[in-house]
């Protein structure tokens, strides 16, 4: 510190005057901090009147990204600032080092040990710095990946200082990542443009496999590159603490160039957001044939009323939930790759034509019902005695119920639901079963063992229906209920898509409604995103988002966040929830883990739990056998697709599913001709949502 002060001022000055006056260095001092300006030739470092030791002024060329018109070679600053740590350990010195070149702010044990390496480093691109009183002289760094620095200055002329200098290192590190962002843009274009420039015919073409896969893992680049920047920048609006707005030193340049609707935000989190225009992933299997040829399903009546789906005739369902692997898709990858080459960053994929073998062979509402997987853990939530309790029962039921409902991690596509196709199931759950997670003290069961009552008036019946009452947009309907824990749950819900280079993302536009009859409460709650990544490898599903969930009577919300995997490095499937009662501000639980692996939740009175999802029982459900199925019921209408993927004939489902969005379209063309308007038979429009046509809380 001493030779840097030196140098700053032609080797003149007093060397004791470049460190600020030695203080105390235990937990919660106030220690020393001193700082030395590099890169700052030919001016005088001395310190202003009452300063104790060497700086730079903010305004001095080590605030700019280089000194005397040459790059950046050496640390802007370095010295000792008071870093905290935990509460056991307290505030403790550590030697900080703000490197300006690279973005970094490192701390090391003390100066001595700089040489080795760090014990810890800070990004500082999109990074948030701001003033706080919670100690004296105390400064916060809010890095864009989530990590905290809370650090202490001996006072407050040297706190400012940092301030300064590490807010103009952020700046500049994003002014820098934008330009660059332009320049890997153009670059893009120019790539794509000479792949489409070449000719359809000889030794190399447009079509080349290999032109094909650069021209999509360029685009994917782009786009990744997109998201990371975006993030960056929302961090500096968003991500600070709720006091603190950037102010003009810290304005960030985005990048300017034609971003894809990929950047925007999501209205249920700040994931990237889908097209505006209506669209869900319409998997065509071939373009809309010109024949409108007749097949053996009945067509539909939209005035039908609803059906009586009799009890008796329900079976436990047998169908085999496990779904092949993908391998490597080395015989499909040229029809992927084709497909890529059509598609642009943020495309509407409404009318995309995508292959058969990525389906999966269910429909999405029967997808749904898998979500109930779990119906023990939801009709227990009515037994909580508080609205506390009940609203962390609701949580803990909400993060389980994820993993059933996806088979395994492949990414595979439920069949798009027809326009009036309906499913229809029930669950039986043992009394013994239902309990509050306040009361019960029996061990889990294991996800091998398949609960079921004996005697079916020693069980609880939760019925559940589900049904497609609107085409464009893709509107998916379902509710169930328990009339005997006078428990029902209605919801509405719609996907947007859109193509981002190596991976697809839909968003679950909707909510649903947990109404609890006998305490008057209504829970309202929203749906995480979902991802399928490496679509040119083996494809992999990931959720990501952030949801609400709310009661207005009592007072208690929670916050969900499903995380993405990182770019670099990181868990994937990570969650994180907090449950808080709004009148009070008060945080009544947390929650942390995978939403397919293990849950830990933290409670207010310091207890703790461990779910482990992979471990609860799954009850399966009941459902009518396809002789006694309606034409319009999910499984009797996709059995001839589900039949020939189940042989691995892909042609041949292929077939069977054109036929059916064949019929579907020229349906929707006879409504639109004669002006009559789709008829739901299960549900009605309310609002801005739909709801059953007899609710529990109607009837009861």
């Amino acid at each position: 510190m001493e030779r840097a002060a030196q140098g700053a001022d032609g080797g003149g000055g007093s060397n004791s005057s470049s460190r600020s006056s030695s203080r105390a260095t235990s937990a919660g001092s106030s220690p020393s901090c001193s700082l030395a300006g590099r890169g700052v030739a030919g001016r005088s470092a001395a310190a202003g009147p009452g300063g104790g030791g060497s700086r730079s002024s903010p305004g001095s060329v080590a605030a700019s990204p280089s000194g005397g018109g040459g790059r950046r070679r050496e640390p802007a600053l370095e010295g000792v600032l008071s870093k905290y740590t935990n509460l056991l350990q307290g505030w403790q010195n550590r030697y900080f080092v703000l490197d300006f070149e690279a973005g970094l702010l490192q701390y090391f044990v003390n100066e001595q040990s700089k040489q080795q390496k760090p014990r810890g480093v800070l990004s500082l691109s999109g990074a948030i710095v701001s003033l706080s009183d919670e100690a004296p002289h105390m400064l916060v760094v809010y890095s864009a990946n989530g990590e905290m620095y809370k650090l202490r200055a001996a006072d407050a002329k040297e706190r400012q200082f940092w301030v300064t200098q590490l807010r103009a290192c952020a700046k500049y590190h994003m002014e820098t990542s934008s330009k660059m962002m332009n320049q890997v843009e153009g670059q893009q274009k120019n790539l794509v443009h000479a792949i489409e420039a070449l000719p359809g015919s000889g030794p190399l073409t447009a079509l080349d496999q290999d032109l094909l896969l650069l021209k999509a893992t360029s685009a994917a680049t782009l786009s990744c590159l997109g998201e990371c920047l975006t993030l960056l920048q929302q961090s500096v609006r968003q991500a600070g603490p709720p006091s603190h707005k950037p102010g003009a030193s810290e304005t960030i340049l985005g990048w300017h160039g034609p971003m894809s609707h990929s950047t925007d935000q999501l209205k249920n989190g700040t994931l990237g957001s889908l097209p505006s225009a209506s669209a869900n992933i319409t998997w065509a299997i071939l373009p809309n044939s010109a024949e409108e040829e007749h097949i053996s399903q009945p067509e539909p009546e939209p005035n039908s009323g609803p059906e009586l789906v009799l009890s008796e005739e329900e079976q436990s369902d047998n169908e085999d939930k496990e779904e092949t692997e993908l391998g490597a898709m080395e015989d499909q990858r040229s029809v992927i790759l084709h497909l890529i080459s059509q598609l642009k960053l943020g495309m509407d994929l409404t009318k995309v034509v995508l292959p058969t073998f990525i389906l999966e062979k269910r429909s999405l509402l029967e997808m749904y019902a898998d979500f109930m997987a779990h119906p023990d853990l939801l009709l227990a939530i009515t037994g909580g005695a508080t609205p506390e309790e009940r609203v962390i029962s609701f949580v803990e039921y909400y993060l389980t119920a994820f993993h059933e409902g996806r088979k395994g991690t492949l990414a595979k596509k439920p069949y798009n639901p027809i326009i009036g196709e309906t499913f229809h199931c029930s669950w039986e759950v043992p009394k013994d079963r239902v309990k509050s997670k306040w009361t019960s003290s029996n061990s889990p069961l294991s996800c091998q063992e398949h609960p079921v009552a004996d005697d079916p008036s020693q069980s609880y019946k939760l019925r559940f229906v589900a049904e497609q009452v609107s085409h464009h947009p893709p509107i998916s309907c379902f509710y169930c209920e328990c009339k005997e824990k006078r428990l029902c749950v209605n919801t509405h819900v719609w996907t947007k898509s859109k193509f981002m280079g190596m991976s697809v993302g839909v968003s679950m536009i909707g909510e649903g409604v947990l109404r609890l009859l006998d305490h008057g409460e209504d829970y309202v709650f929203t749906l995480p995103s979902a991802y399928a990544r490496s679509i040119l490898t083996v494809p992999w599903v990931e959720l990501g988002g952030k949801v609400s969930i709310g009661c207005a009577k009592t007072g208690y919300s929670a916050t969900v966040t499903f995380h993405t995997k990182p770019f670099y490095g990181g868990k994937v499937h990570r969650v994180t929830a907090e449950v808080k009662h709004n009148p009070t501000n008060t945080i009544v639980c947390k929650a942390h883990g995978e939403w397919n692996g293990t849950l830990e939740f933290t409670y207010s009175n310091g207890e703790t739990k461990v779910i482990d999802t992979t471990a609860l029982p799954v009850y399966p459900k009941k459902l009518r056998p396809l002789e006694k199925q309606g034409p319009m019921e999910s499984r009797n209408l996709w059995q001839e697709v589900t039949h020939y993927l189940r042989l691995g004939d892909i042609e041949a489902a292929t077939e069977q599913k054109r036929r059916l969005e064949d019929k579907q379209r020229m349906e929707e063309r006879k409504r639109e001709t004669l002006r009559t308007p789709w008829r739901p038979k299960y549900f009605i429009p309310e609002g801005d949502g739909w709801v059953y046509f007899n609710p529990l809380w109607k009837t009861h």
